[in-house]
């Protein structure tokens, strides 16, 4: 994630030195979360907040010791090789899981950063470093750092996570992808999680293919400034989804500091806020019909390399999942469509107009044997 730091601001978010410049910089950091109002996040808290979800963030792990995550993390395993160390972990996940799971703090949560899905719960698991750790290049080389991503997508899937954020790319030596990697994306759709990745910031530069956002199945996510139009750093693929705020985004840092910043990363990051939505209010979709409702509710139509379906609208996403849910319902092994809290019990009628129909068929089976038989002996 690119931080770029306003100076006046960031002097104030991150001197917390006392209880009084503590709160201060919480309500500032409220204050800031411009993103709230741009997805529509009153209207769409109204049918849910996440409750019941477990979104796992795959990134350089979370701090839970910050006031606006308490009670909100599980901590997983750490899959990078290398232990946390001189203060260099945690920033960049904890900034992620605040976007996503933030609950604030203090009277009636009024201060601190609020996630899209404050009442969810994530899974943290370390798969990479900081942008800054000096132990990020050895990283790469070293086999168990090779496959962690892989691996950590296996695990939140095997630990119960419907929703995988994955703020990750090139930076991280993923401009080709891997078959590990891949193979992990597939297991995890077809165990029914969402994944969600940012689409990468070289947008003004290579503009290369970022990876896992390219992965097939996985939700690329792209940035816009307040004005909604397409950050420059922004990655422009033909597999973007969708994009989301991702300027000048406040988020928690560390376990008691906030910093602004930019990037794709935070993008990324509110679309699996949105995604969890959908999860807690529609459980009985599939990972396909949580992407369509997510791309069918965004505020644009058509779709190009820029925007993808365009900027993402939690209040029409959770529309769409509605709307997807009734059309296109979940289907029983038994061949029975229903959604929401399952077949109603009308088994013996069941079976009797399957006995029915199966009788039905196999005498017009017989009759037209009969026919065949009597055009062949003429």
């Amino acid at each position: 994630m690119r931080r770029a730091l306003a100076a006046p601001l960031v002097a104030a978010l991150l001197a917390i030195s006392t209880p009084t410049v503590a709160d201060e910089v919480a309500a500032t950091a409220r204050e800031r979360q411009w993103q709230l109002g741009t997805l529509h996040m009153e209207q769409a808290w109204r049918l849910t907040r996440g409750a019941g979800v477990t979104v796992a963030v795959l990134d350089t792990g979370v701090d839970a010791r910050h006031p606006d995550l308490a009670g909100a993390v599980v901590k997983g395993p750490d899959l990078t090789g290398q232990a946390p160390g001189g203060g260099r972990w945690g920033h960049h996940g904890t900034g992620m899981a605040s976007l996503i799971a933030g609950r604030g703090h203090g009277k009636g949560r009024a201060d601190g950063v609020i996630g899209i899905a404050p009442e969810s719960t994530v899974l943290s698991v370390r798969v990479t470093l900081e942008n800054d750790d000096p132990r990020r290049e050895l990283q790469r080389t070293r086999t168990r750092g090779q496959d962690s991503l892989a691996r950590g997508i296996r695990y939140a899937v095997d630990h119960g996570a419907q929703v995988i954020s994955m703020s990750l790319g090139g930076g991280s030596g993923t401009w080709e992808g891997s078959a590990a990697e891949e193979e992990a994306v597939q297991y995890a759709l077809e165990r029914g999680a969402v994944l969600v990745a940012s689409a990468g910031n070289d947008g003004d530069g290579p503009n290369r293919k970022n990876f896992p956002a390219a992965y097939p199945g996985v939700i690329a996510v792209g940035a816009v400034d307040r004005k909604l139009k397409v950050a420059g750093f922004s990655n422009r693929q033909t597999y973007l989804s969708v994009v989301a705020p991702g300027k000048q985004i406040v988020s928690a840092d560390g376990p008691r500091s906030y910093v602004i910043g930019d990037g794709t990363s935070s993008a990324a990051a509110m679309v699996a806020g949105i995604a969890a939505l959908v999860r807690s209010a529609y459980p009985d979709l599939t990972p396909l019909q949580v992407r369509r409702a997510i791309e069918s509710g965004a505020d644009r139509e058509g779709h190009s390399k820029d925007y993808g379906h365009g900027v993402v609208n939690a209040a029409h996403a959770l529309a769409e999942a509605r709307r997807l849910g009734e059309r296109d319902p979940v289907t029983t092994p038994a061949g029975r469509p229903y959604f929401g809290g399952g077949p109603s019990d009308q088994g013996t009628d069941t079976r009797l107009l399957v006995i029915a129909a199966l009788l039905a068929l196999a005498a017009t089976m017989a009759a037209r044997v009969v026919a065949l038989s009597r055009r062949r002996r003429r």
